[in-house]
């Protein structure tokens, strides 16, 4: 079966740091480009970071210099490091697996951002 699971989400304090997880399971993700989006209440989902299968990486604005996406092939799991957190960075946040025409989705991983 085909999954994809996030975890490491939470409540944090604006400028606090957490580091997210995606396992994947059913397949290899090392052949996928690997994703992060994240939507907040009210919102559309949007691309936070992508990283490639050679690890190529691409990050969206509103994140850079604050979050770093990396991936362990190994033990078929993605990261995101997100540090200096904001409280516009609330939001459920999902992992995604792209290859061809194949895409998978995570269940998402809840981020509060508050004091």
């Amino acid at each position: 079966q085909v999954q994809l699971v996030e975890s490491g989400g939470g409540l944090v304090q604006p400028g606090g740091s957490l580091r997210l997880s995606c396992v994947a399971s059913g397949f290899s993700s090392s052949n996928y480009v690997m994703s992060w989006y994240r939507q907040a209440p009210g919102k559309e989902r949007e691309l936070v970071a992508s990283i490639t299968n050679f690890g190529g990486r691409n990050y969206a604005d509103f994140v850079k210099g604050r979050f770093t996406i990396s991936r362990d092939n190994g033990k078929n799991t993605m990261y995101l490091q997100m540090n200096n957190l904001k409280p516009e960075d609330t939001a459920v946040y999902y992992c995604k697996a792209v290859r061809n025409f194949f895409a998978y989705w995570g269940q998402g991983t809840q981020v509060t951002v508050s004091s």
